[in-house]
């Protein structure tokens, strides 16, 4: 669906993207992250077909975004992190007004407009003037303006920006809902919502390419100590037995009430030692009530890869 090679854009001697090289297959959602200034909404806007690459190439749905510009916007439903919205409008008038835009007419225009409006979650606030509503409706209603054509590709700059808890969450599901039919490309802040949502990862800084992986593989290639959380019951020294296993450097312990105690041990990278865990409780007569791994988040993930791209800044 997306083909990205050696892309480069430079502005007045910047560069702001500098030789990324990326594919997303159809079908898929998947996260585009990065800080601030990263290149990640230059990169987006490249493959809308809303500016031109300095060099490299990019092709969307097969279509070349420099030779077939108007090919690429039929087939790509855009939504930018602040969207244009014509606030002197309502709702529904709006929604109208931008499926003629992309082609549509009739009854087909009329049902369409109806469907992504319910999608969306905005049929309640059809009447009400765009310059009246909240940041979350406007933003709803940016989606359901990039759903109207029924792209095969979404391009999403922060679609959660502006919305309550509640209504994060109804977005995730329409995008899950969205997976048979479109692939999603996802730029967010919203780091759990990436590793709830997203099938793969891709992460750059200062325009370049930092990794390409699902967020599984992402966490179990760092060198970040995982964490193993247990709840145990017993006699005798739980933390400095627990901290002799291979592979645990250190173990802490808090009460968690009626004897029993909550304990993290914190592990060598690419270490699971749940299973000499089980075996130390059973020798030891203790019980077990939790026994759990966590890795690393893809907070610490990228933190970990921008490090290593630019020591000093984190």
């Amino acid at each position: 669906m997306i083909q990205v090679q050696h892309l480069t854009k430079q502005y007045a001697g910047r560069m702001a993207v500098d030789d990324v090289t990326f594919e997303v297959e159809p079908g898929q959602i998947v996260g585009f992250l990065g800080p601030n200034g990263a290149g990640k909404s230059t990169t987006m806007r490249i493959l809308s077909g809303y500016m031109p690459p300095t060099s490299g190439r990019a092709r969307v749905n097969g279509h070349d975004v420099f030779h077939e510009s108007l090919a690429v916007r039929r087939s790509v439903g855009y939504m930018p992190e602040t969207a244009p919205l014509y606030t002197e409008m309502r709702v529904k008038e709006y929604l109208r007004f931008r499926a003629e835009l992309k082609g549509l007419a009739g009854q087909a225009m009329r049902r369409r407009v109806g469907e992504v409006m319910d999608l969306c979650s905005v049929t309640d606030a059809r009447r009400r003037l765009i310059g009246n509503l909240s940041k979350g409706y406007r933003q709803r209603v940016a989606l359901a303006d990039a759903l109207l054509h029924e792209p095969p590709l979404l391009i999403l700059d922060e679609p959660s920006n502006g919305l309550d808890p509640v209504q994060i969450r109804q977005v995730r599901e329409l995008l899950r809902g969205l997976r048979p039919k479109h692939t999603i490309l996802l730029s967010t802040h919203i780091l759990p919502e990436v590793e709830s949502l997203c099938d793969r990862v891709v992460m750059i800084h200062h325009g370049r390419l930092l990794a390409d992986d699902t967020p599984e593989n992402l966490a179990r290639r760092l060198r970040t100590l995982t964490e193993v959380h247990a709840e145990l019951r017993g006699s005798g020294e739980m933390t400095a037995a627990l901290e002799a296993l291979p592979g645990v450097r250190k173990a802490s312990a808090e009460e968690a009430g009626d004897g029993w105690q909550r304990l993290v041990l914190r592990v060598e990278p690419r270490q699971d030692v749940r299973e000499a865990v089980m075996a130390l409780a059973s020798e030891r007569g203790w019980q077990v009530r939790e026994l759990h791994r966590r890795l690393p988040g893809l907070e610490e993930v990228f933190v970990e890869l921008a490090s290593a791209e630019s020591p000093g800044v984190f």
